[in-house]
């Protein structure tokens, strides 16, 4: 049974509150990125985009109401929060927005996305900082295979400076904003699944969890510089930071 768009709006609405407390800056993260992938397809008329670690797929739906022609992909391994997406943001204007399910970084993750030409844009939030570094480099270079000449790859989250000195600075920073903005007085992660195991109208999708769901998150907290070296290597011409705020930031590669 499909879930009701009632029962879809409030539980993304709670994951949308949730997801704040751990991204103070999330909508401007969401506009720079969205910036981005604009100018970087601006000669497309129907680009192909993907939204790698969507959850129910804010980012992704942004996308599509921005970009009107393109297709997007919202791609995560969890059955829930691609239903929950679904529900509430596809069809209509949207219907060139698709939810697959996908673990990324696993042997042929690509291939379960159907995709049938080369991609212009990929992007993520607050989603791959759980890939320990050999996935991490296996996922970039997959996506410089696929992307485009001239595609871009955005990657939205907390990635340290190199200098601990700096990162203690950076993260201060972020602290210090996040609690001016009361960020931690929304819900954590843990609230949020216990709150969804208890909605009968959810249960089907939990049953649906497994290890691949979920995988264990490595926590390499990896610096900038290695996260570019990675996207270099894996065959981006270009890589660097495009905006910041503390450790929040937003890299940008060039295919």
């Amino acid at each position: 049974m499909d879930l009701s768009a009632v029962t879809a709006a409030r539980w993304v609405e709670r994951w949308e509150c949730q997801q704040q407390r751990y991204a103070v800056d999330r909508e401007e993260r969401f506009t720079v990125i969205a910036d981005v992938v604009e100018q970087a397809t601006r000669g497309s008329r129907d680009p192909l985009l993907l939204d790698l670690g969507s959850g129910p797929g804010a980012l992704a739906a942004r996308l599509a109401g921005r970009l009107p022609g393109a297709e997007v992909v919202a791609v995560d391994a969890d059955p829930l929060l691609l239903e929950l997406g679904r529900a509430h943001y596809g069809g209509g204007a949207r219907a060139r927005l698709r939810h697959v399910r996908s673990l990324i970084g696993a042997p042929g993750w690509l291939d379960a996305l159907g995709l049938d030409r080369p991609v212009d844009a990929a992007v993520s939030t607050t989603a791959l900082h759980y890939l320990d570094r050999d996935t991490l480099a296996g996922v970039y270079r997959d996506l410089a295979e696929r992307l485009a000449p001239g595609g871009v790859f955005v990657n939205g989250d907390h990635i340290r400076p190199d200098s601990p000195a700096i990162r203690d600075l950076a993260v201060d920073l972020g602290r210090r904003h996040a609690e001016r903005n009361l960020a931690f007085t929304h819900e954590d992660w843990q609230s949020w699944w216990k709150g969804a195991a208890a909605d009968p109208e959810l249960a089907p999708y939990l049953t649906l969890h497994d290890t691949a769901c979920h995988p264990p998150c490595a926590d390499a907290d990896l610096p900038v510089s290695t996260h570019v070296a990675l996207l270099r290597e894996a065959g981006f011409r270009e890589a660097g930071t495009v905006w910041q705020y503390g450790d929040s930031r937003v890299l940008a590669a060039l295919r």
